[in-house]
């Protein structure tokens, strides 16, 4: 036997490094907590900036026409309210009277030029860095008058707004919602049809929030001193945050295949879960309604609730989203897999079929072992 041919001279494979097989639901709570704890630390060390308005020089609003006219010169300088000369300190108090500068952040300021000229400021407040880069507000997401200068349409933001969160209340309430209803959604879903779903209920609270605050930015130009309800006046610089619009998508769906579940509202009250769903849409439309505090949070929060309505009742909807995410989930009803079905001895397209009417009709507790078996299976083998 020549040396090649011995063990302990082959070449030896190297290792592969495996991903955890976590499902869905587990991986979007894992980046939502990361992304939090990352946000935490940099904020320490690196500012991040939130544009909050623009004005001329004497710090009145930089007129609408001439928002698209200045170019900024990309340096945003820190301010201290504690410190520096007395006329900055005017004309932060006078840019302080038409743009929502908060009196106890760090300042930025960046310089606004026409024609190498400096014609006024663009101002911003601190943040942290990721909040900055991926938090929604209508004058980011859009191309608009109000959106900075330079800058806008920025539609990562429409994805991106979903994996933040203010707070740590507010992470824990959101990732707890999404722990207990998500799984119910993505076994009847599958992984990659789920994620679709979670993600088009995200971008749909982003879109009626948007809709909403257009709407009341037009009802106030027209009717300054009349409240007008269920829009949202408010300034279109307000950051929008959080996992919520995806949840009550998530919410509604797990209340459509689930309706009687019992459910704990506040680890006390018990309640159907189809009472609680429609509970939650109903505290929503009437903060809307009002105007209570946070209504720009329920906008989201309606926006992702009627989007999660309709796709859990027209999951063929999602293929077209699901296609650039790989194969198709078991469930799906699709060309490609039912050929698959075909060439093995699995289960085949008429009784996958039957299983999803039956839920359809009854919900997950409708099903026996054997057929709740032959859906686990099926997902199981398009994994």
């Amino acid at each position: 036997m020549s040396q090649e041919n011995r063990d302990w001279m082959r070449p030896r494979p190297k290792p592969r490094i495996a991903l955890p097989q976590w499902s869905v639901t587990t991986w979007i709570i894992a980046i939502c907590v990361a992304v939090f704890v990352v946000d935490g630390f940099l904020g320490k060390a690196i500012p991040g900036w939130m544009f909050v308005g623009s004005t001329m020089l004497n710090g009145q609003p930089l007129p609408a026409d001439q928002n698209s006219k200045v170019k900024p010169n990309g340096i945003i300088k820190p301010i201290s309210l504690t410190r520096g000369d007395p006329a900055l300190k005017l004309l932060l108090q006078e840019a302080s009277k038409n743009i929502p500068l908060s009196n106890t952040s760090l300042i930025g300021v960046e310089a606004l030029q026409n024609n190498n000229q400096i014609v006024g400021w663009a101002w911003f407040q601190s943040t942290t860095p990721l909040q900055a880069w991926l938090h929604f507000s209508t004058s980011t997401a859009l191309w608009s008058s109000d959106s900075p200068p330079g800058r806008g349409l920025e539609l990562w933001r429409f994805v991106g707004f979903q994996f933040l969160h203010a707070n740590l209340s507010h992470l824990l309430f959101n990732m707890m919602a999404l722990y207990f209803f998500g799984p119910i959604v993505e076994r009847y879903l599958g992984g990659k049809r789920y994620l679709a779903f979670y993600l088009i209920c995200g971008i749909a609270g982003g879109a009626m929030y948007l809709l909403l605050n257009f709407l009341g930015i037009q009802a106030t130009n027209m009717f300054p001193k009349a409240h007008i309800p269920f829009v949202l006046p408010n300034d279109p610089t307000t950051p929008l945050v959080g996992a919520s619009a995806g949840i009550f998508g998530v919410i509604m769906a797990a209340a459509f295949l689930a309706p009687t579940a019992q459910v704990l509202l506040f680890f006390v009250l018990p309640m159907p879960l189809r009472t609680l769903a429609y509970a939650l849409v109903a505290i929503a439309l009437l903060t809307i309604f009002f105007g209570f505090n946070n209504a720009g949070g329920e906008a989201g929060h309606l926006g992702g609730a009627i989007a999660g309505y309709w796709f859990i009742r027209h999951p063929d909807s999602l293929h077209g989203l699901l296609n650039l995410l790989g194969n198709a989930d078991p469930t799906s009803r699709t060309r490609k897999l039912k050929a698959s079905r075909r060439r093995d001895s699995g289960p085949d397209a008429a009784t996958i079929d039957r299983i999803l009417d039956k839920i359809r009709k009854g919900g997950l507790q409708a099903l026996n072992d054997s057929e709740r078996e032959i859906l686990r299976a099926a997902s199981r083998k398009q994994q």
